[in-house]
């Protein structure tokens, strides 16, 4: 069942301080009723803007407060550097050039952008963890360009800028750049998957992982936002418009966003909250249509991971089914894994078409960036 939003109900919004007491360079900034920093270049008015500026608010840290990694150690999951995780950490998972990668929200909690060079196809792997979205972008779209963290935020998210003369303001939800010479520019979204360190591992034996040896002091084992992540606290970091109380402000949703094309949104989105999701099956599929055609989506309970793709292979779409603790298609009895891959059957060796654009954030945060979104609701 798919519900429209219904009026919104106006809620008071306060602003959370750190929890644990520590040298601000390791907590998140302290800031109440935070106002944009006219003086800043930034969003002083010379850059043009396709969002309001006076909803630009400053977090209290400075530009680069926040160190984006560039090219950290990446060990094997077995590594020394590898023990600051537990097996319910989540990661962000990517598959780049045949090899399995894994940054964990432990790393991004301090630094939210790692910037990783050593690739054919240069990435910035994002985490704001303001709104709990997490997103993965091809910088071939900006030259290459390594982003860094602006000390900004809109609506409660991560604005990036590009390191280049001529930056850009790049909100990490909307995937483009709203401030500056770049002004409409999108991103690539690449492929990524949101889930628990253990069922990556699983899914991935030989998965390599961002060390915790990163040339900063920060204890990588400690959450800053520990409690600021329950699903029912409708706290936020800084100020936010109302809030729609269809589901828990935290709760974690995986959704597939609209299409835009020149500002017109072309293709409607949607949203499956965690909690729904999760009913008691240890896998699940729903076929769903998203972005103007059908989707399926696949959820790993163990996993806390949803993955969405196109019902095809390049050739017609399938139905697909759980049986037992297998996903198989109607059409041919073809057995599939979590990753989109036919293991056995006709299909053996086939792939599923991903679909990148689809990522996890909290709720509160997914529908202030799409509030026309539909609600799954099972």
């Amino acid at each position: 069942m798919i519900r429209h939003p219904p009026r919104l109900k106006a809620t008071v919004v306060a602003t959370i301080l750190a929890t644990v007491a520590c040298d601000s360079s390791d907590s998140p900034a302290e800031v109440t009723n935070p106002e944009p920093d006219r003086g800043d270049p930034a969003i002083g008015g010379f850059l043009s803007c396709s969002i309001p500026q006076q909803m630009i608010l400053a977090t209290g840290k400075p530009r680069d407060g926040t160190p984006a990694l560039t090219d950290p150690a990446i060990v094997p999951a077995g590594a020394s550097g590898a023990s600051y995780l537990r097996d319910d950490d989540r990661v962000i998972g990517i598959e780049v050039d045949g090899t399995y990668v894994a940054v964990p929200h432990n790393i991004l909690w301090w630094h939210e952008i790692v910037n990783l060079n050593s690739f054919r196809t240069p990435l910035a792997v994002t985490y704001s963890p303001a709104t709990g979205s997490s997103l993965v972008f091809d910088r071939a779209d900006v030259s290459g360009a390594e982003f860094g963290v602006s000390g900004l935020i809109f609506n409660n998210n991560l604005i990036m800028y590009e390191r280049v003369p001529d930056e850009s303001l790049w909100p990490q939800m909307m995937r483009r750049a709203r401030c500056g010479p770049h002004n409409g520019t999108r991103l690539t979204v690449y492929p990524a998957t949101e889930m628990r360190w253990a069922s990556w591992r699983e899914y991935h034996p030989s998965t390599l992982v961002v060390s915790e040896e990163t040339g900063h002091e920060r204890d990588y084992r400690r959450n800053p936002y520990e409690g600021y992540d329950l699903p029912s606290n409708s706290t936020t970091l800084y100020p936010q418009g109302p809030l729609d109380d269809r589901r828990p402000p935290k709760e974690r949703v995986f959704g597939i966003p609209p299409v835009v094309y020149d500002e017109d949104v072309i293709g409607g989105s949607v949203v499956f909250p965690f909690g729904v999701l999760d009913n008691g099956e240890p896998i699940r599929v729903i076929h769903q249509r998203a972005r103007g055609r059908p989707a399926v989506i696949f959820w790993d309970s163990e996993a806390q991971g949803a993955v969405a793709y196109r019902p095809s292979y390049g050739g017609p779409n399938l139905t697909f089914e759980v049986r037992g603790r297998e996903i198989v298609d109607i059409e041919t009895e073809s057995v599939w894994d979590f990753e989109g891959r036919a293991v056995s059957g006709e299909l053996e060796g086939e792939r599923l078409e991903l679909l990148p654009e689809a990522y996890v954030s909290f709720w509160f945060a997914w529908v202030a960036f799409a509030p026309s979104t539909k609600l799954w609701e099972g």
